[in-house]
């Protein structure tokens, strides 16, 4: 990742391929595409901290520290629960979590060179049953997978859901179907209803705010923004006063504080808005330890003590920033309750640490919109 702001689009891949963990995908949905092949999140880890079921690989982001040997590779991955009801409290973990991982140049699983910028020879391979660690993967989200069928002792799951879940797409009828040494009949489907749609990311720098041929300066946009902070605070007032006719009046004190809440509220989401306004379909803003997260509230933004330090002892530092237009790509609507978000906040240790190879839990927080911007 370059410096300064850069953001991340959802596109439909060229091919398949490009999403492989063999070309350092940045992505959405599907399964993860695993970095380094040891160490990976227990199923325990990626249940949801509020219904308990198995969370959902929601994106995978690749971010390399060039000035760090054992960084050469980087990756992080978010995961995020199905369940909408879990989404109704702001803040930390919960239906969400995240976990960073890093390899060097030099590694048991990649070669030293980047990959080929062509599509390998030949179809595509299924969706790997195994790592080459040998660690088995569950067939219906990908992640690690201790269990096993226990009929034909070769389907691994992540826990009873996803195995109950696979037995009932279809694993019934070809448990044991196949002769000694044929992986073709147990093959994990390419797609199943627990996963969420697959996009690659494409990451492009943000455009300077203000290009130089812009009529449009700070201080214009600054006076605009207060014009409208004013005629909202009168209609709040003049909405205050009649409805005091007919109940309890507030004192000027009260009315006062009442007004500064919802005009700060309003600029807030004033600045949130214009800031994405020229790149409306983001859905990553990623800037490792420098400018900080553009807020969509004023409420429930986390100060220094909210976000924990790393097991290390390190602090945590602001990495990137999942945005609301992803849901848009998920496939979420319901007439119901239905999974959503402000923002998506991921932090992780300001010392990038760790001496082996596991998959490390790092820090996300979660802001909704207020009830007045929405």
């Amino acid at each position: 990742m370059a410096t300064g702001v850069e953001l991340g689009f959802a596109a439909q891949p060229d091919g398949a391929w490009r999403l492989r963990s063999a070309y350092f995908p940045s992505k959405v949905g599907g399964r993860p595409a695993w970095l380094g092949e040891v160490g990976l999140p227990a199923p325990a880890d990626l249940r949801c901290g509020r219904c308990q079921q198995p969370r959902a690989f929601l994106l995978q982001l690749y971010a390399p520290l060039p000035d760090r040997p054992d960084a050469f590779h980087r990756t992080l991955f978010v995961f995020a629960c199905r369940g909408a009801a879990c989404y109704r409290l702001p803040g930390p973990r919960g239906p969400l979590c995240v976990f960073r991982n890093q390899l060097p140049r030099r590694n048991n699983t990649y070669p030293e060179e980047p990959p080929p910028e062509e599509p390998p020879p030949g179809p595509l391979a299924a969706p790997p049953r195994r790592l080459r660690s040998g660690a088995a993967l569950c067939r219906v989200c990908g992640c690690l997978g201790p269990r096993v069928c226990g009929r034909c002792r070769r389907a691994a799951y992540c826990g009873p859901e996803h195995q109950g879940l696979d037995w009932r797409r279809g694993h019934r009828r070809s448990c044991g179907q196949h002769a000694a040494g044929d992986d073709s009949a147990d093959a994990a489907p390419e797609h199943n209803e627990f996963l969420f749609p697959e996009y690659e990311i494409l990451i492009e720098p943000e455009e300077p705010e203000f290009p130089a041929d812009s009529s449009v300066g700070p201080d214009d946009e600054q006076g605009a923004a207060d014009t409208s902070e004013e005629s909202k605070e009168q209609e709040e007032l003049r909405a205050t006063g009649s409805a005091g006719e007919t109940s309890q009046p507030l004192d000027v004190e009260t009315l006062e504080a009442m007004a500064k809440h919802e005009t700060e509220e309003d600029k807030i989401f004033q600045m949130f808005k214009e800031r994405v306004a020229a790149e409306p379909e983001q859905i990553i803003r990623y800037c490792r330890g420098g400018e900080g997260p553009i807020w969509v509230s004023g409420e429930n933004i986390p100060e220094e003590k909210d976000i924990p330090e790393c097991l290390c002892g390190a602090r945590r530092v602001f990495e990137f920033q999942i945005m609301p237009q992803l849901l848009n790509h998920l496939q979420v609507d319901s007439l119901e309750e239905s999974i959503d978000w402000g923002t998506l906040v991921v932090y992780t240790c300001a010392n990038n640490c760790g001496e082996g190879t596991e998959y490390l839990e790092e820090f996300i927080w979660k802001q909704d919109f207020s009830a007045g911007s929405i």
